[in-house]
């Protein structure tokens, strides 16, 4: 589970977000990375028996995604992000390929899993799957669980036109119009500092691997 601490440790950074003060507390930071290290290995241990794709050796202390912001080209200039980042699939933290991502911050916890934004072949050939094999995707997105978990695939990224190649009376053009194919749903704080934490957590990314799975297989060696 993910001890109160670390929350503490996150709320306080977010008041405190400078360089001065996270030096002074760094071994608080430490000890709230490890935990969360720690979250992530028993993660890890769920998800690869759902998805054998998660290679055996990776690990939760290659999963952790950095919390030195990059603030060269951005406007926000606060030093440290105001959470903690999981990052999990087939190739990595950061890979260009479905995969799971699990968000700690105090008030905002998420799980999402999915494809963010593909690249242009993957998307095309994402497209493609869904058209060739709409009842696949179907009948995971419209799945009782995966309704209840997640209430459906998010419509933020979607086109406002139809994509190329595409007719717009197609059946499923509000699908054929994503640029993004993910879902997340949010924790509690108490729901990630109860000793079922792991259970519940595990349990959700269960309901997004059919998902997953389905990309992986339109994407193939693209």
């Amino acid at each position: 589970m993910i001890k109160k601490e670390t929350f503490h440790f996150l709320k306080d950074l977010i008041d405190n977000n400078d360089r001065d003060w996270f030096q002074e507390n760094k071994a608080k930071y430490e000890e709230a990375r490890q935990n969360v290290e720690e979250f992530a290995d028993e993660i890890l241990k769920g998800i690869k028996k759902i998805d054998s794709s998660i290679p055996n050796e990776f690990s939760g202390k290659k999963s952790m995604m950095r919390i030195y912001r990059d603030v060269r080209f951005s406007k926000n200039k606060l030093p440290y992000k105001n959470n903690f980042g999981i990052g999990i699939s087939s190739a990595g933290k950061g890979g260009d390929t479905p995969g799971y991502y699990i968000q700690i911050q105090p008030g905002q916890s998420f799980i999402a899993g999915g494809y963010w934004m593909p690249q242009a072949n993957h998307l095309k050939a994402i497209r493609q799957e869904i058209d060739y094999n709409t009842q696949d995707l179907l009948k995971i997105i419209e799945a009782k669980e995966f309704l209840v978990h997640f209430g459906g695939l998010s419509q933020e990224d979607k086109l406002k036109t139809t994509p190329k190649g595409y007719d717009s009376e197609h059946e499923q053009i509000e699908l054929l119009r994503l640029k993004s194919f993910t879902v997340s749903e949010k924790f509690k704080d108490s729901d990630l500092n109860s000793s079922k934490a792991i259970d519940t957590i595990v349990e959700s990314l269960k309901h997004i691997t059919p998902l997953t799975l389905f990309l992986k297989q339109a994407i193939g060696n693209n």
